[in-house]
């Protein structure tokens, strides 16, 4: 009779503490079951400059039908989503003007940020405009940025995403290699094809070290981009383009979604 009662209490007491131990999980988990929003931060390359099909609405940020986040939404359907990438944004513009719809319901967050700091616009004009010597001193200027200055920056826009965005996934996505190497292509000379490259490979490593040490994903374009580089003869960048000068050295549409889009969804 005593092994009865006491068989009866232990099954109780196991009982008890499994719906305990199951309300518990629940409770944590729902924070993260509800956070299914998303929001797309950004410079250029997320709001789809390059790409075409600009919605009106977004002005001079550029943001695109056929950009990566725009075409991820409407492949996933996220419970909402907030596309606040913009054109020319450096990590300054991200938390001044960005942030504003991110909170505790969002649960994917992507950006891509760091090129415009480093000077990604003048490194370009310096490279096609003048000489090799110019060209690999203005990259080795920019890349003296990246060591100094830019892991500071990109730090403080990581905590300010995690903390408006606390139960998010969050990816950084890095920047394409722009020229296909070993090939004859009309245009910059080989010496400034393979530095512009080397500043990509340079950048991304220093990007990708800040979002690991942040414990965000960084998703690496580079492997979708290969093949598809200028000089490629299947390129997914635009080389200079003089009639819409903006649009140099950005994706095309099919970069957008061949070479940025497989890149998110993986990693989300």
């Amino acid at each position: 009779m005593r092994r009865s009662r006491y068989a009866a209490f232990m099954s109780s007491l196991l009982l008890a503490l499994g719906l305990s131990l199951t309300g518990a999980a629940a409770a944590q988990a729902s924070p993260l079951a509800s956070a299914t929003g998303y929001v797309a931060l950004g410079d250029s390359y997320s709001s789809g400059v390059g790409s075409g099909s600009y919605i009106s609405s977004s002005g001079d940020c550029d943001r695109s039908t056929k950009a990566y986040p725009y075409l991820w939404q409407a492949a996933h359907a996220p419970a909402s989503f907030s596309f606040m990438a913009c054109s020319g944004a450096k990590t300054t513009d991200v938390l001044n003007n960005q942030l504003g719809t991110l909170s505790a319901s969002t649960g994917l967050v992507s950006i891509t940020i760091g090129g415009n700091d480093a000077g990604f616009s003048d490194v370009m004009t310096t490279c096609v405009l003048q000489s090799d010597s110019a060209c690999l001193s203005r990259i080795a200027t920019a890349k003296a940025y990246v060591d100094s200055t830019l892991p500071g920056r990109l730090d403080t826009v990581y905590s300010a995403i995690r903390a408006k965005a606390p139960s998010a996934h969050v990816v950084v996505l890095g920047y394409p290699r722009f020229y296909q190497l070993g090939t004859t292509c009309l245009g910059l000379s080989g010496t400034k094809r393979s530095a512009i490259n080397g500043a990509a490979d340079y950048l991304d490593a220093a990007i990708a070290k800040r979002a690991a040490d942040h414990g965000f994903t960084f998703g690496d374009v580079r492997t979708t981009f290969s093949g598809h580089e200028i000089c490629s003869g299947d390129s997914w960048l635009h080389s200079v383009d003089w009639l819409n000068i903006g649009q140099s050295y950005h994706p095309t549409a099919a970069g957008q979604s061949g070479g940025y889009l497989p890149v998110l969804t993986g990693a989300a």
